[in-house]
């Protein structure tokens, strides 16, 4: 048995808190400790994380997403925007059409006698109304018919629809006594029927020619004698006519209660349509906003242009002419004179009606194109055989500082018979 010297030791053993063994590295200095070399460790690609590449893909691919996600956003509220646009355009302008088609319906009542209807009427309000201008071979009057329309040509038109409120429809009494002026008009009966303290009245030459006057009854007729004075309750009463009639060559016609006269103008100013009326309360000196985004009112008369024994406006009025202005309908040749009042048997209203919201530019342009070309009104036939008379309406609106362009449009067309015209006394 061999046996080892106590001073040595197996290799790889050594005893208990001894210091490590150095060894010397070459070239190094004796020793120099050499590191152990650390074993490589391995990953899977799931630690191993995301590259720059991928990191850079995936950026790209977000905001691809983004951009897309943003213009479908963008797509549909323009369309949305359209849509309520449109609807937004239809509903002012149905609620502007009605309003007037139900004025134009009842326009002439009380004011169909030939006495009356084109009349030219001294007429005075305290709360500020008045009636209508109009031509007659040139001179300008104030005819007291169912229809007035002041042409605007490419702009919006104004339209003043009158009718009374009587319920009698006609009632008239003839001035008995000559009236030289004041505040008392003798007529032939004791009391007339229909008439009452705070009716509106009209009288008028017979046989027509000369001026009308409108007024207000301040008590109950009696004595065969109509009231006139001035005074607070009696609004359209000066304390005289400002015309003189000779007895048993006028006639008073009543067209009711003054609260309930219905004279009208509509207009459109700065795309709102406004009403000046005498039955509602503060529109009788300023007219009052009615409805928004209304561009622009137009209308045109329908006269029966028949001659002789072929006019019978009793067995019905048609519409032979279309015109924006007043004609010389009858052919006596006046233009304007009674007679061709006489000869509206219809209406002719358009409504154009714009959306509220504007639409944008598309993407590298600088104007809109919503709408590119001024709209043409009245350009069908109606009634059949009748020729057309079409307008071009200008759609830009005063002080609005988006163009004209970038609005979608909607018009509104009707045609209402004067059914008054052919009720004649």
């Amino acid at each position: 048995m061999n046996t080892l010297p106590m001073n040595t030791l197996p290799m790889n053993t050594r005893p208990m808190n001894t210091p490590p063994i150095h060894d010397t590295l070459p070239g190094g200095a004796p020793g120099t400790a050499v590191p152990p070399t650390a074993a490589p460790r391995l990953y899977s690609p799931a630690q191993r994380g995301f590259s720059i590449v991928e990191l850079m893909v995936a950026v790209v691919v977000g905001l691809l997403a983004v951009m897309f996600a943003t213009r479908l956003m963008v797509n549909g509220e323009q369309s949305k925007a359209a849509s309520v646009g449109g609807s937004d355009a239809m509903q002012n302008g149905m609620l502007a059409l009605f309003s007037i088609n139900t004025d134009a319906s009842q326009a002439g009542w009380g004011l169909n006698d030939d006495l009356v209807n084109g009349c030219n009427t001294r007429m005075t309000d305290t709360q500020g109304f008045t009636l209508a201008t109009a031509t007659r071979d040139g001179a300008v009057i104030r005819p007291l018919a169912p229809a007035v329309i002041g042409n605007g040509g490419t702009g919006s038109d104004t339209l003043t629809l009158y009718s009374g409120s009587g319920l009698a429809g006609v009632g008239s009494t003839q001035v008995w006594q000559n009236y030289m002026g004041g505040t008392t008009i003798g007529v032939a009966n004791v009391a007339p029927f229909g008439f009452s303290a705070g009716d509106v009245i009209v009288v008028a030459p017979e046989p027509a020619g000369a001026d009308c006057a409108l007024a207000q009854l301040s008590a109950p007729p009696a004595a065969s004698v109509l009231q006139i004075a001035a005074g607070a309750a009696s609004r359209f009463n000066t304390g005289n006519l400002g015309v003189l009639y000779n007895g048993g060559q006028a006639r008073v016609f009543n067209l009711g209660p003054a609260g309930k006269l219905s004279f009208h103008t509509w207009s459109v100013t700065d795309g709102v349509l406004q009403l000046r009326a005498t039955d509602l309360a503060g529109t009788g000196a300023q007219p009052q906003a009615v409805v928004g985004n209304v561009v622009a009112l137009k209308a045109q008369y329908g006269f029966d242009t028949r001659t002789g024994t072929a006019f019978i406006p009793k067995a019905g009025m048609q519409v032979g002419r279309w015109s924006s202005a007043m004609i010389d309908a009858d052919g006596d040749g006046s233009t304007g004179a009674a007679g061709d009042w006489q000869r509206i048997a219809a209406l002719r209203i358009a409504i154009v009606a714009r959306g509220a919201i504007p639409e944008r530019p598309a993407a590298g342009q600088a104007t809109c194109t919503a709408t590119t070309a001024p709209l043409t009104l009245f350009s069908t036939a109606v009634p059949a055989g009748v020729t057309a008379s079409s307008v071009q309406v200008a759609l830009a609106v005063p002080n609005d500082t988006v163009s004209w362009t970038c609005y979608r449009y909607r018009v509104f067309e009707t045609i209402v018979p004067i059914r008054n015209a052919g009720w004649r006394p």
